[in-house]
């Protein structure tokens, strides 16, 4: 349970107090914001592994975030906090892709099961990697280099942060926009690039993949990039 990084959004200091004090003490570690502005850059770039989403928020509406959250990041956990009452906010938060939603005033022990449930059936994100083997090769992210037997082939920063994200989601297809957020750390809205596709095209290369019928570094039509 300590692995995992909660990232708390919400205005009003003695509940936000009262959840980064509860969940600090079941063991999670807690980044908190306490406005929309600073939170949707937090919630976007980050690295955390649940969202605990305030809808009510100054600076920027806490919907706004959370259709921005589900642009950039489509699998992140989020839970919606609501006020009591406040059915239309439930409705709306789960229709835009909130896992689930706990409403105001909550127990500390509500809060916690819905977190850990939420976690439980939330695919677990993937941990860093030093190293990764291919056929003909291997990748390895300390030295910065792929080999091809006694041959080494140099990667940049950006390559090494690109392919060590790709293979650390092996099997999944990552969009843009969440290579955007997570490798870039730039926000993905209205961003128009072509420098993931040239970054791909270069990283192909130096793994002697293909690039009309690549093995490795598979294109996914619509949705994005894949490392096999």
């Amino acid at each position: 349970m300590a692995s995992y990084t909660i990232l708390t959004i919400e205005d009003d200091s003695a509940i936000r107090r009262g959840i980064v004090d509860s969940l600090t003490y079941y063991g999670y570690r807690v980044i908190e914001a306490a406005d929309g502005v600073l939170g949707k850059q937090l919630a976007v770039t980050g690295d955390y592994d649940l969202l605990l989403l305030d809808l009510a928020l100054p600076g920027l509406p806490g919907m706004s975030i959370l259709k921005a959250v589900r642009d950039a990041r489509p699998t992140q956990p989020i839970i919606v906090l609501t006020a009591k009452g406040d059915e239309t906010d439930r409705i709306t938060g789960l229709k835009n892709g909130a896992d689930d939603y706990v409403v105001k005033p909550f127990s500390v022990k509500e809060l916690v099961a819905r977190v850990e449930a939420v976690l439980r059936r939330s695919p677990e994100r993937p941990r860093d990697i030093e190293s990764v083997a291919f056929d003909g090769g291997v990748v390895d992210f300390a030295r910065q280099e792929i080999r091809h037997g006694d041959e080494r082939v140099e990667l940049s920063e950006r390559e090494v942060d690109l392919l060590r994200y790709l293979a650390s989601h092996r099997g999944r297809a990552i969009s843009r926009e969440e290579l955007l957020s997570n490798v870039w750390r730039i926000t993905p809205q209205g961003t128009t690039t072509r420098t993931i596709d040239m970054h791909i095209a270069r990283l192909r290369e130096k793994l002697r993949d293909d690039p009309s019928h690549p093995q490795l570094l598979l294109t996914v039509r619509g949705k994005g990039y894949m490392f096999r």
